[in-house]
């Protein structure tokens, strides 16, 4: 008789969403404007489509691992950002968002973040389409995957890493 072995605990993938799930390129014009249309930027946010890259990739470390979303969004957006993943069927796991009063650039913001998350449960990998967030999350240790799919976009990496606000 053979005792059976429990199963393998889950690691976390932890996923970003905007350039790595969702395709903002078409919502980018409300940061290109002086000032800067941050309300604009985050309403039209529910009509993101799904990149189809993302979601093969997410789908298939959710097979494996337990999914976290980690974005610079701030917290005003967690009721679209929630019902955004739900209406797309993207796999269920918790969001995290930046608080209101955050304003560090992502890549910053992401690695105290990371490193809290690791506490409970060890991190797989991290997908993120910013270069400075990814650099950050390497130096930190973790293991990255750099989401490419969308294209670079000056105008976002800019929100993310001088902004401090996606």
């Amino acid at each position: 008789m053979t005792r059976e072995q429990p199963p393998p605990a889950r690691m976390l993938a932890v996923i970003d969403l905007d350039g790595v799930l969702a395709d903002v390129r078409h919502r980018l014009h409300h940061l290109s404007a002086r000032p800067k249309d941050w309300a604009g930027f985050f309403g039209a946010a529910p009509a993101d489509p799904v990149l189809a890259e993302g979601r093969r990739v997410v789908e298939a470390l959710a097979a494996v691992h337990d999914v976290v979303y980690l974005s610079g969004r701030p917290e005003g957006c967690r009721r679209d950002t929630e019902r955004w993943l739900a209406a797309h069927s993207l796999p269920p796991g918790p969001v995290h968002l930046r608080p209101a009063t955050d304003r560090r650039p992502s890549r910053l913001f992401k690695v105290e973040r990371l490193r809290v998350l690791a506490r409970s449960k060890p991190v797989a990998v991290v997908v993120d389409d910013d270069a400075a967030v990814l650099d950050a999350l390497r130096a930190a240790g973790f293991d990255v995957l750099p989401a490419t799919w969308m294209g670079e976009q000056p105008v976002l990496h800019e929100a993310q890493e001088v902004d401090g606000q996606t």
